[in-house]
């Protein structure tokens, strides 16, 4: 039996409905046999992401189709979290290499490219529609992804959630109270609130073009992926890179051990990186206009 005339249409929009994926079963249901959707995966018209799951086209030029995919193949229940969740919010960078999916009280077996977290409850609260995605809040997603992130990015993505007035004290208060206090997210940011230290992105860099411009120096790139890592100020001419680091999680063992690592990526490539806290960036600016001016000239020598 092959899809009718009327379906093919309907199954066009479902399709559409979920991100350009498709389950076997939707297949199935709408007429098709398991050959009929084997001859139309061998012609490219679907694309097996998991077990009897496909895209209707090529998932690379459809970003939201993988996250899709993975919490339709692992159940209704699921929900994106961590970097993947920020992703979709506009506040991190996607891991190329594993989609994360929390799922509640069960265990489903691994799948390739996905990151399974689990958690006995997730409250109504702390879960959110966005894209046609089920994905944990603004919130909930900073603090799971507090555990993840470099110092750079989580204050990169609490600059952006301030900027876009999407995060508030309230409800990231609220999260956190939600949480049991080994969560590994949660200390990291108490801490950041507990210092007023979240980060205003956009400030940010208000003083540091002001500071460039005033001692006539080159101004930076903002906020660019290098070597698979944002970085908050760069000067490419002279491979100098400078970090901005909260109070809140410059002690965090995670935070630490994050930074140093993509620090050593930066410098094998020849870079130098310099690490400023916001408070230095706020309050001691000469002194970092300073050693910038300093490290530029010294690059260009």
């Amino acid at each position: 039996m092959v899809v009718g005339r009327r379906s093919a249409p309907d199954l066009i929009r479902l399709a559409r409905g979920q991100n350009g994926v498709i389950e076997g079963a939707q297949l199935r249901a709408a007429g098709l046999t398991r050959s009929a959707i084997r001859a139309r995966a061998r012609r490219g018209r679907l694309v097996r992401v998991f077990s009897d799951i496909y895209v209707v086209g090529d998932p690379k030029l459809m970003p939201l189709a993988l996250p899709t995919a993975a919490l339709l193949s692992i159940g209704r229940d699921a929900v994106l979290s961590h970097r993947s969740a920020a992703t979709v919010w506009g506040l991190a960078d996607p891991d190329p290499e594993a989609i994360d999916v929390t799922v509640v009280a069960r265990h489903p077996r691994p799948r390739r490219g996905v990151r399974l977290h689990r958690v006995t409850r997730l409250h109504p609260d702390d879960i959110a529609r966005r894209s046609n995605l089920r994905l944990t809040s603004v919130a909930r997603t900073a603090i799971d992804f507090a555990a993840q992130a470099t110092s750079s990015e989580l204050y990169h993505a609490f600059g952006e959630a301030r900027a876009k007035h999407r995060l508030t004290d309230r409800a990231l208060n609220a999260s956190l109270d939600r949480l049991p206090p080994n969560h590994p997210g949660v200390a990291i940011v108490r801490s950041m609130l507990k210092a007023g230290d979240t980060y205003d992105r956009s400030k940010a860099e208000r003083i540091m073009r002001t500071l460039c411009r005033q001692a006539q120096l080159p101004q930076p790139r903002v906020n660019r992926l290098l070597h698979g890592f944002l970085v908050d100020f760069l000067w490419p001419d002279a491979k100098l890179i400078v970090e901005v680091d909260g109070h809140g999680t410059h002690g965090t063992r995670q935070a630490f051990e994050n930074d140093r690592r993509r620090d050593q990526v930066h410098v094998a490539a020849g870079y130098v990186v310099i690490r400023v806290t916001w408070e230095q960036l706020q309050n001691e600016s000469l002194a970092v206009l300073a050693r910038l001016a300093q490290a530029l000239a010294r690059r260009a020598a």
